[in-house]
């Protein structure tokens, strides 16, 4: 049997650590860790999945789903209601790029920093 391992955190670049974090905290939320200040937030789940966002200098926001600075990686979230999902991101801040792979399956969303994420039906 291989190794197993246990993911324990994620981590994304961005320009401004706490209010990324806070757009997450509403979106799925979790509690915001008591140490987050403005180089480093992060958001812990009940299970122990950290989700850190570090602040670094230059930042360039991919531009999905141009190549010119590629998405690196992306977020999944399942929801039950993808349009009442929808309407609730971009009240508060996301953004929803005009080209939808997903068709009626996922939709493709950018966060305030630009990293795009999907919703499903979950």
């Amino acid at each position: 049997m291989p190794l197993q391992m246990k993911l324990t955190a994620i981590t994304l670049d961005c320009p401004d650590p706490l209010a990324l974090a806070a757009f997450y905290q509403q979106i799925t939320g979790l509690e915001l860790h008591p140490e987050s200040d403005t180089g480093f937030a992060g958001l812990r789940r009940a299970d122990g999945l950290f989700i850190g966002f570090q602040r670094v200098g230059g930042y360039r926001a991919p531009s999905w789903p141009d190549p010119a600075v590629p998405q690196q990686f992306h977020l999944d979230f399942a929801v039950e209601d993808l349009d009442k999902a929808e309407a609730w991101l971009l009240q508060l801040g996301a953004r929803k790029p005009y080209h939808q792979p997903g068709g009626d399956r996922w939709r493709v969303f950018i966060d305030p920093a630009g990293h795009p994420f999907c919703l499903d039906r979950g």
